[in-house]
């Protein structure tokens, strides 16, 4: 499996981990947990922003990684 693929696979799932994470922020009761869960969801957000401008690079420089 090449980098990219990998990069992919993760971004796939860092992307199922802050919508889930956004979910429990939202269905919770409790005032700290919501924060705890909002502040996780914006740093998971903050690495799948990252990963997705690594992908943009390796794909400008290996165009056989792009998408097809």
């Amino acid at each position: 499996m090449t980098v990219s693929k990998q990069l992919k696979t993760t971004l796939s799932s860092l992307k199922s981990a802050h919508a889930s994470l956004e979910s429990f922020a939202l269905e919770t009761e409790s005032q700290t947990a919501k924060q705890m869960f909002s502040q996780f969801a914006d740093q998971t957000k903050a690495i799948v922003e990252g990963i997705e401008a690594r992908i943009q690079e390796i794909e400008a420089q290996e165009p056989q990684y792009r998408a097809r």
